[in-house]
């Protein structure tokens, strides 16, 4: 049985005087990432605060490792997940029919807040002497697997570059979890990785034989991607929570915001409860990993392009966060 059947047979058993003691819990499954990202540990942390009032709340929290932002969405739509982990971009391309949904609005999405800033990064073996975005033209490039947002992400750079990723590289679609131990055997000259940091994925690679270095986007190019696309915005990578890499300076490159996703087929009542939860416990929240020590009630409601669930909305503005 479909989970919102669950939830109407739950709320009628109620109605009909079933009692409190039939009421099944809403279970809510949240769609992340791969596991050596950053959504998979922060749909935990998001599951965990949930699940700390779970009986209070009647709600129960499950987390589980998608394929991404792309996938989430369609999850979401499907009815397969009740909430998802996506890039601001991609959150932005399918609520309006563009990218993977050209022509085709997912008007039903819908936008609960965002968390953690992520940087579009490049990761290359310093062996290569690839130090610029023209640097990789000839080279084997992981641009992501297709349906990922770093996939969007590499095109959208590549083609303001002015650079043919059909011709003028190599390209690659491996996962990135695959990524680092393909750069440390050569297989790969350099990945990208849309991920908020620190990141696993690239703590491996940099603790690898070879060495690595972090390839910057000129403030040139990341200029024109910001006044292109309204889901990107000038982003740093903080070289200092990665011991071993080459160079010492944070690096220039651009980025777009995590965000959490819902459908409007979720009812009210539960991303409410779920959105109040999260927004009253941020200090917590913050603890439970390093990617979300920046957050902020207010920040937490930038990069959403969906119209927001009216359960997030009602809480938003119960505390004056919107009007």
């Amino acid at each position: 049985m479909k989970k919102f059947g669950m939830w109407v047979l739950a709320a009628a058993l109620v109605a009909f005087g079933a009692g409190e003691a039939l009421a099944a819990p809403t279970y809510v499954t949240i769609g992340t990432g791969g596991v050596t990202g950053v959504y998979y540990p922060t749909g935990g942390a998001i599951s965990k605060l949930v699940n700390q009032k779970r009986k209070e709340l009647n709600l129960r929290m499950t987390v589980e490792s998608t394929g991404g932002s792309v996938f989430n969405v369609n999850a979401l739509m499907n009815g397969d997940i009740e909430m998802g982990v996506v890039q601001s971009d991609i959150q932005w391309q399918a609520f309006n029919g563009k990218g993977e949904w050209d022509g085709k609005p997912q008007k039903n999405l819908r936008a609960m807040f965002s968390i953690h800033p992520e940087a579009v990064t490049i990761l290359a073996a310093a062996d290569k002497n690839i130090n610029s975005v023209a640097d990789m033209k000839g080279k084997v490039v992981n641009i992501g697997a297709p349906g990922t947002g770093q996939r969007v992400n590499s095109v959208d750079l590549f083609q303001t570059a002015g650079i043919d990723v059909d011709k003028d590289i190599r390209a690659e679609g491996i996962k990135p979890s695959e990524a680092a131990g393909m750069l440390q055997d050569g297989r790969i000259d350099a990945y990208f990785y849309t991920v908020g940091h620190p990141n696993g994925s690239i703590k491996e690679a940099v603790a690898g034989a070879r060495k690595v270095n972090f390839v910057p986007v000129s403030d040139d190019l990341v200029k024109k991607l910001v006044a292109a696309q309204p889901y990107y915005a000038p982003a740093m990578i903080p070289v200092a929570q990665y011991p071993g890499v080459v160079g010492d300076k944070d690096v220039p490159t651009f980025g777009v915001k995590a965000t959490i996703c819902t459908s409007a087929d979720v009812p009210e009542e539960v991303i409410y409860n779920i959105t109040k939860t999260v927004f009253e416990n941020i200090e917590e929240l913050r603890k439970l990993h390093p990617a979300l020590e920046v957050l902020t009630k207010e920040n937490m409601l930038e990069g959403l392009s969906a119209s927001f669930h009216p359960g997030a909305e009602k809480y938003f503005k119960e505390v004056g966060l919107i009007k």
